[in-house]
């Protein structure tokens, strides 16, 4: 019995001799592995910097011309020429304004046919005497005193004014202008019908416009009628659709007679005609 205890006891001990032994390997081993050798922290560095002060001019000047002549000497460097502009030297001269002289009075063998052309309300007698107003109006000059002026005129039968008015105008000194030359106009001949003349007669100063003599070839024909609005009421009176008046047939005898009373037109009259035409209609080609 007391053996037993003693092997218990002995092989207790061993037991526990053996657990120290390991533990105090496993810790050394833990101790070895844990131990890492101390990095070399680097050293720091210091710089010392001394101040110079800065060379004198001369000697800057002196250093920069030679480098300038070591680069020319090592490479040539393209030489680039700056070419001057001498137009902004030179004075602007300003623009002369454009101006237009006025055309020359009617000659007497211009009224001797307008008193006695009858077609179209006086045609001829209409033109000569606005002529008449223009080449007394003298030069007209680019500005604010360029314009137009449209009278309404009535005219005895004996060629005296009798009645003068504006209808519109878009510059005052033309119509200033106009009404002067009218009031210093010579006689006018008669009427070509022997009655008062009644019309309506638009003026230009501007250096630009030109009233060119009008077209005689087409006078011999009838007026075409007038557009009117067959549906037009006035919400009163009976609806009647209103037919158009149907265009006025001319005998060719007399169509014939009054062929040969025409006057020749001349170039300056068809390329007005052609003017006029251009300003009231326009132009595709141009997009007027």
């Amino acid at each position: 019995m007391q053996l037993n205890k003693d092997n218990r006891f002995f092989a207790v001990l061993v037991s526990v001799t053996l657990h120290v032994v390991v533990l105090s390997i496993i810790s050394n081993n833990q101790i070895r592995f844990n131990d890492k050798p101390d990095t070399l922290k680097p050293q720091a560095e210091i710089v010392y910097l001394e101040a110079l002060p800065p060379p004198p001019e001369k000697n800057l000047a002196a250093s920069a011309g030679q480098a300038n002549a070591r680069e020319s000497s090592s490479s040539v460097a393209p030489v680039i020429q700056v070419a001057q502009d001498n137009s902004a030297a030179q004075p602007v001269t300003e623009r002369q304004p454009a101006s237009l002289a006025a055309p020359p009075a009617p000659t007497a063998q211009e009224w001797a046919f307008a008193a006695k052309y009858t077609l179209k309300n006086s045609k001829g007698y209409r033109y000569t005497w606005g002529h008449q107003v223009r080449s007394m109006m003298g030069t007209a000059i680019e500005g604010g005193d360029q314009g137009v002026v449209r009278f309404r005129v009535e005219i005895a039968p004996d060629g005296t004014l009798t009645k003068l008015e504006t209808l519109w105008t878009t510059s005052p000194v033309a119509e200033q202008l106009a009404r002067k030359a009218i009031e210093n106009m010579p006689s006018s001949p008669p009427t070509p019908t022997g009655k008062p003349l009644i019309f309506e007669k638009t003026i230009s100063f501007s250096p630009f416009v030109t009233d060119g003599p009008p077209t005689y070839k087409d006078d011999c024909l009838p007026d075409p009628p007038a557009f009117r609005n067959p549906f037009a009421w006035d919400g009163k009176s009976p609806q009647v659709m209103v037919a158009s008046k149907p265009v006025e047939k001319l005998d060719p005898q007399a169509l014939e007679e009054c062929l040969k009373q025409l006057p020749q037109d001349s170039i300056e009259a068809e390329s007005a005609q052609d003017r006029r035409l251009l300003d009231q209609w326009g132009s595709i080609k141009t997009g007027r």
